[in-house]
């Protein structure tokens, strides 16, 4: 495709580097969540789910050598191997495109087709931030929900707001297998502790599956009110009582990533009216990311995504209020705002999830280490071959996000189409085989490098 199809005016800006610095400029200016992805090849297809694999950690090993057993070339050392587990990580397509006409256009062509180029990068990294962000909160919301209909009567079957973190686990081979009378899973519900050995999502299957291992009843509907929520029921190998099995109850399973709340509630509609974020909220999932051995940023710094109206409770937090006393030259109460806290980073975000309650609208902090997050860059030997058809000029990658101009080819040549596209997909990496047996201080969570903060 020749670039003298195109206005001069527009080969001028592609030919002298205009495009890619507004489209850098655009993108950089906006990312937020992608930025602590960890990138990894994804060599699948389109579409599909891959199953990842990464190694877990050596046991110590505190038991002294018995001088006896050293009789072969062995030393007496023995053989060991490492454990395995796995993970889901998806590639999907995203992208949109702009027509500019070339006769109706309203300012310079020029001016419009820079203008329409930032548009366009601006949405598309939104997009995808979108997409990492869901995939975090979505991953990090897991294993934490409610009863959402009271039961009659003592059973084994209650019907639940969010099935997510409960329908598979890390099995003892370090694969990803569903929850089963085989391979049970210890959940709290209410007051209570039960085994849990099938789960079921409302519904018909949809046409693009959240995760090959979810079974769907065929009926109903979701009916989640959580954030990307998926309503359906859980069974147990035990009836649920009836005092536990009741609306408003938390579920919880013993894997599940930790949720902190400043009131100490177990549920998000539990959590007390006027509850505020708080500096020991924040210290808490900033140290149990470090009980973990979860790696900081490069900076030293964990990672802290809030949105304005939550880091206000910082502001009324007594705690803060003493370490600021008397320092009014301060840039936390000079500007207005928290860069840095405990040894986190704190990053403004619009778009942290919220959800409303009886009590108000509950906000979501996230509390981010290294590998938190896991991006699938599309790696497809075919695909590059195709593009490499397209003349550098007109396909401009920035960021792994690459916007495409094409010529006129409508009847009258007189419509210049922009578009972004975008191959690769999100997933949160599990670290279950580290337990306590391995790093005491570690927790159950199978998910360890982030932790939720929810307040009003």
């Amino acid at each position: 495709m020749p670039i003298n199809n195109l206005p001069s005016s527009i080969q001028a800006m592609i030919q002298q580097g205009y495009l890619d610095r507004t489209l850098d400029e655009a993108l950089r200016a906006k990312l937020g969540f992608r930025m602590i992805a960890e990138r990894e090849p994804f060599g699948g297809k389109i579409g599909e789910s891959m199953i990842k694999t990464r190694t877990a950690l050596l046991p110590a090993s505190t038991t002294p050598l018995n001088p006896a057993d050293n009789r072969d070339i062995t030393s007496g050392f023995g053989s060991q191997s490492y454990g395995i587990e796995q993970y889901v990580l998806r590639v999907d397509p995203y992208g949109k495109s702009m027509g500019l006409n070339l006769m109706t256009s309203g300012v310079a062509i020029g001016n419009q087709y820079l203008l329409n180029a930032s548009k366009l990068a601006e949405q598309a990294t939104r997009t995808i931030d979108q997409v990492a962000r869901n995939a975090l909160f979505g991953a990090y919301l897991g294993g934490n929900t409610v009863v959402s209909t009271t039961e009659g009567a003592a059973g084994t079957v209650i019907h639940v707001d969010d099935i997510r973190g409960f329908y598979s686990q890390v099995g003892p081979n370090g694969t990803l297998t569903a929850v089963s009378a085989t391979y049970p899973l210890s959940v709290t519900v209410g007051n209570g502790v039960y085994e849990l050995v099938a789960v079921q999502a409302d519904g018909p299957n949809p046409a693009s599956p959240v995760d090959p291992l979810i079974v769907y009843s065929q009926v109903g509907s979701n009916t989640s009110v959580a954030f990307g929520g998926i309503s359906g029921t859980l069974t147990f190998s035990s009836n649920v009582a009836v005092t536990d099995a009741t609306a408003g109850q938390p579920v919880i399973a013993s894997n599940a990533p930790l949720i902190f709340r400043p009131d100490g509630s177990l549920s998000t509609s539990g959590i007390a009216k006027g509850t505020r974020l708080s500096i020991d909220a924040i210290l808490q999932a900033k140290s149990t990311l470090e009980a973990n051995n979860v790696p900081a940023g490069d900076d030293g710094l964990y990672v802290c995504y809030a949105d304005p109206l939550h880091l206000t409770g910082i502001y009324r937090d007594p705690v803060f209020q003493s370490f600021t006393r008397g320092r009014l030259d301060s840039e936390e109460y000079r500007q207005g705002a928290v860069a840095e806290l405990l040894g986190v980073k704190i990053m403004k975000t619009n778009m942290n999830p919220t959800q409303q309650t009886s009590n108000g609208v509950v906000r979501r902090a996230i509390v981010c280490g290294v590998g938190a997050l896991v991006e699938g860059v599309y790696t497809n030997a075919g695909n590059a071959a195709v593009q490499d058809v397209v003349r550098d000029e007109l396909r401009t990658v920035v960021n792994g996000i690459a916007h495409v101009t094409r010529e006129p080819i409508d009847e009258a040549k007189e419509v210049v189409t922009q578009a972004w596209r975008y191959l690769g997909g999100f997933a949160a990496p599990t670290d279950a085989l580290t337990t306590p047996a391995v790093i005491p201080t570690a927790t159950n969570s199978a998910l360890k490098r982030a932790a939720i903060i929810e307040s009003f």
